[in-house]
């Protein structure tokens, strides 16, 4: 069986960066960073943070960039994609979230500039502008 989905609920670390294909399809990236609170074992608190980029394209991506800026809370939910490439020789890689869907999060006056989510609104297609 396979299976790849991923929900995270955390801040945005740096502004959401929106570019465009040549199909002019909207693409923007962002990173999300969640945080885990917890006792170590001599009863001292510890924190650990994990740094997660995103990426989503189309209607939704120019969405996030309009209302969304670094430390802004949200909730994406996606699956994971690994990208290879060669530099200088060396090869690499990177997990990142291909987000396929994304929630307002934190309190109304957070939000309020923000469009209001309705149950009418359409779920994702996954037939939409993707450039693979």
């Amino acid at each position: 069986m396979n299976f790849s989905k991923v929900i995270l609920g955390g801040r945005l670390t740096r502004d959401p960066q929106l570019s465009y294909l040549p199909s002019n399809t909207a693409v923007c990236e962002f990173c999300v960073a969640t945080s885990r609170r917890f006792r170590k074992q001599d009863g001292t608190p510890g924190e650990e943070s994990c740094f997660t980029d995103c990426q989503m394209f189309g209607k939704r991506a120019e969405v996030v960039n309009k209302y969304f800026k670094k430390g802004d809370p949200i909730l994406v939910e996606g699956r994971l994609k690994l990208d290879q490439w060669e530099k200088d020789g060396q090869k690499r890689s990177r997990l990142r979230v291909f987000v396929e869907n994304f929630e307002f999060v934190g309190n109304r006056q957070q939000n309020q500039d923000q469009p209001q989510q309705s149950q009418d609104a359409p779920p994702f297609d996954p037939t939409e502008d993707i450039p693979f």
